[in-house]
Order: structure tokens, then C-alpha cells, then sequence
């Protein structure tokens, strides 16, 4: 194999396939970038066997060929290259040079044939939405996936299409986030859970706007994202995901419509107040005079602090975790929010201004008794 190509675009193109290099394992050859010259087309690829990414870049082909490269090395090779064109070509020694300029790599490589290809993906069932949406989807939900792998359903997120609707939800047994988003054509309903770190893996590698668009398909197994020169395939998380349409539908005796951002900057400020072994609930009243009273007691102090609010409904003392409330009000973009609540025992939604977004938290047990 023999190629030339710019180092920026060799190493976007490494950077990207980076992110599905298995880390520690048995299998070397899972540690490696495959490189593919062929057909006028160079192709990188890496996979972990639970995810894999390929995608192609610019470059001249000189001789087609196939090898594996070492991920880590090879990436810091190139990223230390001058900013010129970079050659790489294979030696009957089982060598690549990798040579810019008066530099000159040469380092050893394995068997490309040895090298996990892609599985091929059916693609019956899929939809197509812009980047910029799949971003904003990913950044609503992700937070809320658990990281203990003993609750695999839990570390993954549902993908539901029902009635032309998208419907996101993530999890972690203390609060729950869902996104809904209406698709464009005519799209079959499907479900399918997938992996968090899939989605935060294509998050990070989606630069596009709202006119770029990006193709999901979905079958049994796999999930597999097509984007510009790029393809994401995941493996699903097996089962049946849990079911939240009951909490959406749940009764609440009051609807709290408040600033976005003057929450957040309240309960910013009480968190001030926080130590990480702290685990005291922010304590949020709401009385008959369309204020909302905020009050937070530790060891370091105590504050408090109101704002005016509009309301539907009587009275409430309620407690939460206030890193679980700045989550949602962060990834909420409009000026106002919704909070639907019924006692101190229940869970809580909030939503934003379309209700698009919904976001179910539950309360903190706490003495209502010692805030009146």
C-alpha cells in the first residue's frame, strides 16, 4: 500500500474512528486502525465489536493495499507531523513508513485481513433527521443514563418512532428524560435501546447545522448512523425497556411557570453552600402569594431566597436533589418552564415552553413539618 494525503485530513479521519479502538484487551488486533486503499477510496476503520466507525478521506492512492495500525501510536505520530502532505507505504518486512517532510516513521503493522470487518446492516427501517437536532437530543437526554453496567438497561437509551414521532428517554432510577421530536415522511414505528456511549461517542463527532442531514437505521441487532463520509454501527442493548407512560399521565395539583434562568441562578447560588459529602436536599415552597421560596440548610450555612412565579393550584413543600434540577434547566433553551407537581412524596415534571421536553425527577424524602 502506498497513499499520500493532507495531515489534516488524515488525522480527522483518525480522530474519528478513534473513538470505537477497544482500550485493554486480548485481541491486539482490536487496538488497531485499518487502513483501506482501494476503488480510488481511503477508508479508516476502527472497532471494539460493540461499536465500529468507519470514514473516508481525501488522499492520492500510489499502490491499494490493506494494513492495521497500533490506534495510539499511530495517532500520535501524525498528530506531531508538520502541516503538510503525509505518505504512508508499506515494506516487504511487515514495516509502514510514515514519512512529511524530512520525517521519517517507520513502525510495524498487522494483517489487515485479520481485522473485524463491519457487519452489514438491513435497511428497511430507518429515519432521517439533521445533525444539529441529534445533538440537541443526545445533550437533553445522555445525563440521565446510569453508569453501573449491573443496570445494562439502564446505561442505554430508548429510541422509539410511533406515529411519525421520535420519541428519546434516558434513566437512572432518579430521574428520568425524555425528548420528543415529529419526523419528516412516512416512517414505520420501531424501538430499539441504545447504548449511551454510542450516543455520546456520535455526539462528539457530529459537526453539522440544521441542513445537514443524518440517516439512522434500525433493525434487530444494530443500529447504524450515516452521515456525510462517516458511518456509527452499535450493537442494541437487549430487552424490553421500562415503562414511563404512566408517570407522564399522573395526576399534579399544581403547574409552576417560572424564569428559566433566574431558577438556575438560584439554585446556583444555594449549591454555594454544598460540600460533596453534603447530600441536604433544596427545599422549594410555594405559598398562596405567587412566590417560589428556595432554602437550603448544611453545615456550611443556611440560605434563602424567593422569586416570583405564576401558578395553578394550592401549596407545596417539597425537596430535591438540586444537581438533578440545574440538569434539566440547563438543557432546556427556552425562556420559561413548567413544573407540574402534586405532594412531597410524588415525582415531579418539568417541561419546556413546547413540551417537546419533559423531565421527571423524584423528591427528596423530607420533614415537611420542620419547613412550615
Amino acid at each position: 500500500m502506498f497513499i499520500k494525503c493532507k495531515k489534516g485530513d488524515l488525522l480527522s479521519g483518525i480522530n474519528i474512528v478513534s473513538k470505537a479502538v477497544a482500550g485493554k484487551t486480548t485481541k491486539p488486533i482490536l487496538e488497531c486502525i485499518l487502513i483501506e486503499a482501494k476503488n480510488g477510496m481511503i477508508r479508516l476503520t476502527g472497532n471494539n465489536l460493540n461499536l465500529g466507525i468507519d470514514t473516508y478521506i481525501e488522499g492520492t492512492i500510489l499502490e491499494e493495499g490493506v494494513v492495521a495500525l497500533q490506534a495510539k501510536l499511530f495517532s500520535d505520530i501524525v498528530r506531531k507531523l508538520r502541516d503538510n502532505d503525509v505518505s504512508i507505504q508499506t515494506t516487504s518486512d511487515y514495516k509502514v513508513t510514515i514519512t512529511c517532510e524530512k520525517t521519517n516513521f517507520a513502525i510495524q503493522y498487522m494483517d489487515g485481513a485479520d481485522f473485524p470487518a463491519l457487519p452489514a446492516v438491513d435497511k428497511e427501517k430507518s429515519v432521517q433527521i439533521s445533525q444539529l437536532a441529534l445533538k440537541d437530543v443526545i445533550r437533553q437526554t445522555i445525563f440521565s443514563i446510569a453508569n453501573n453496567e449491573n443496570q445494562k438497561m439502564m446505561t442505554g437509551e430508548l429510541m422509539e418512532v410511533k406515529n411519525n414521532v421520535l420519541t428519546v428517554v434516558s434513566l437512572d432510577g432518579h430521574r428520568i428524560s425524555i425528548r420528543k421530536m415529529e419526523l419528516a415522511g412516512d416512517n414505520s414505528d420501531m424501538s430499539v435501546i441504545v447504548p449511551g456511549r454510542t450516543l455520546i461517542e456520535i455526539s462528539k463527532i457530529l459537526t453539522g447545522g440544521a441542513e445537514d442531514m443524518i440517516q439512522i437505521y434500525f433493525e434487530n441487532t444494530y443500529i447504524l448512523f450515516e452521515f456525510e463520509n462517516t458511518r456509527v454501527l452499535s450493537r442494541l442493548i437487549d430487552g424490553e425497556y421500562f415503562r414511563i407512560s404512566q408517570m407522564l399521565s399522573m395526576d399534579h395539583r399544581m403547574v409552576v411557570n417560572a424564569n428559566r434562568l433566574e431558577l438556575m441562578s438560584c439554585i446556583d447560588r444555594a449549591s454555594l453552600l454544598i460540600q460533596e459529602t453534603d447530600r441536604k436536599p433544596i427545599i422549594v415552597s410555594v405559598k398562596n402569594d405567587n412566590n417560589l421560596y428556595i432554602r437550603l440548610d448544611t453545615n456550611m450555612g443556611s440560605m434563602k431566597e424567593e422569586m416570583e412565579i405564576e401558578k395553578e393550584g394550592g401549596e407545596i413543600i417539597i425537596g430535591f436533589n438540586p444537581a438533578f434540577i440545574m440538569d434539566a434547566l440547563r438543557v432546556i433553551d427556552d425562556e420559561s418552564v413548567s413544573i407540574y407537581m402534586k405532594d412531597y412524596k410524588s415525582p415531579c415534571i418539568i417541561r419546556d415552553e413546547e413540551e417537546t421536553y419533559s423531565y421527571i425527577i423524584l423528591p427528596i424524602n423530607i420533614n415537611v413539618g420542620a419547613y412550615q
